[in-house]
């Protein structure tokens, strides 16, 4: 194998044979230049790796880049390798990264369908064909930046709370991606990518909202305004603080009259158990049921199926507006609920047993303040200020009235003439004989503004010092 110095001169004359032979460069160990049968002159490193391999990656043919440039790649390469790195392979391992379709496919089947709700996969995967894919699909994963995934929100920045939904999913993608050895540990491109601020809330029923809707639905009890259906499904909602999908699927099997307890075997946050109270027991006895249906609100028109999410929407929809409410999801019933449980005064474990969450800081986002309670706390609140301080507290009236605010009177000013006024542009403050000001107010001087007797140094200034101790002499 023979060695010399690889130059522009040298590689131009080298000609092809019928066997592939290489020149070693004689500068650089290892750096040399492969001529094979068909004139292709290609540059290449070889090099011992690491584990003991011997790797002999090619840098590129001679015209895509001259000999000084391969010779600099092969310095670099070589410089890695002596630092226990594999240049080879990881330029094989490059090229063999799965993409990110691949990537979403494997996390749809490995790790989506097993651990999540059939809903959740369906809306996981429909992420993946709008926004996802379209966006990330062809790329490599380890080629995937937070750049990259900034793009994709703002893309999506008209629609915050499905850009949020997306980042969820993309996030847990590359988590995964870190535990099947598709990206180093630490390396996820969500990182530091900041949600959009999701402003949508669900607005509390309040009080007398409440009265004109159970008015109603008595009202549509007795005089058979609205399916017996749909009704009981409201009131079990209202009941449970349930969330719309755990009344739509209940079943009288899972409902233990004896026991007084409902054992649902899966929900949002898998199996869970809730108690049933006296009104609740009503409910259940009075409850219309058709012999063969299982479950306790079915479909309208067929008994074997639940009721359909349209179906109670609809209907829920139409009760409010014929009890003149404003109108407001079906969610809206579980948040008026919790504000209930937590107003009861019962420990917050306890409201969270009733309501199912599994988080402290989940149920308290389904707690609204109240006025009225605000109101009340801030009274006692002004109250013990007042005994602190040695006051009397204020009386607070039973029922408080609303009146129009009236703002307090203005201090009347001294009449200034007309062409005083136009002389002087600025307005003159009360006069009291010794200066006018526009900042004096009832008994108030201002340090500076004062003259004369009532005139008083700041405290702790150097000339008031002085005073005092004129005072201490005489």
């Amino acid at each position: 194998m023979p060695r010399i110095k690889l130059t522009k001169t040298v590689v131009d004359a080298a000609t092809a044979d019928q066997e592939p032979y290489e020149l070693r460069d004689t500068i650089i160990p290892g750096f040399l230049l492969k001529v094979t049968p068909a004139s292709r002159k290609i540059f290449m490193v070889a090099y011992v790796a690491a584990n003991g391999q011997r790797r002999k990656p090619a840098i590129g043919r001679f015209g895509e880049i001259t000999v000084e440039q391969a010779r600099t790649i092969a310095q670099d390469w070589l410089a890695d390798v002596r630092k226990g790195k594999d240049p080879s392979a990881e330029r094989s391992a490059a090229r063999k990264a799965a993409t990110v379709k691949e990537l979403f496919g494997r996390f749809i089947d490995d790790y989506s369908d097993s651990r999540n709700k059939p809903s959740t996969v369906k809306s996981n995967r429909g992420y993946g064909k709008i926004h996802i894919l379209p966006h990330l699909g062809q790329m490599k994963v380890p080629d995937v930046t937070r750049a990259d995934i900034a793009n994709l929100m703002k893309k999506m920045s008209k629609t915050p709370t499905n850009a949020n939904r997306v980042l969820a999913v993309v996030r847990k993608m590359f988590n995964m991606a870190e535990v099947w050895g598709m990206r180093p540990d630490g390396s996820n491109p969500c990182r530091h990518v900041p949600k959009f601020p999701e402003r949508g809330k669900t607005r509390l029923i309040t009080d007398p909202e409440l009265k004109r809707l159970y008015a109603y639905l008595d009202k549509a009890e007795a005089e058979g305004l609205e399916h017996p259906f749909i009704v009981l499904a409201v009131r079990l909602q209202f009941e449970f603080a349930a969330r719309m999908s755990e009344i739509l699927q209940l079943e009288w099997a899972w409902v233990d009259l004896d026991n007084r307890r409902i054992e649902w075997p899966d929900s949002k946050t898998g199996g869970m158990s809730k108690p049933i109270s006296a009104e609740a027991i009503r409910l259940f006895e009075t409850a219309p049921r058709f012999e063969d249906s299982p479950f306790v609100c079915p479909s309208i028109f067929d008994p074997n199926l639940p009721m359909s999410k349209q179906t109670y929407y609809l209907g829920w929809k139409r009760i409010l507006e014929r009890a003149g409410v404003p109108h407001i999801g079906t969610h809206g019933i579980r948040h008026r609920s919790a504000t209930d449980i937590a107003n009861s005064g019962v420990p917050v474990k306890v409201g969270m047993a009733l309501t199912a969450h599994k988080t402290v800081t989940m149920f308290m986002r389904y707690v609204h303040t109240e006025d009225d309670p605000i109101r009340a706390a801030a009274e006692t609140v002004a109250q013990r200020r007042q005994i602190l301080i040695g006051g009397s507290p204020a009386v607070t009236a039973p029922a408080p009235i609303q009146e129009p605010i009236v703002s307090p009177p203005m201090l009347a000013l001294e009449p200034v003439e007309a062409s005083t006024a136009a002389a002087d542009p600025k307005p003159r403050g009360l006069e009291d004989g010794k200066y006018s000001s526009r900042t004096k107010l009832g008994n108030y001087r201002p340090f500076r503004h004062r003259s004369g007797e009532n005139r008083t140094l700041p405290p702790g200034t150097k000339h008031a010092e002085t005073m005092q101790e004129a005072t201490d002499v005489q």
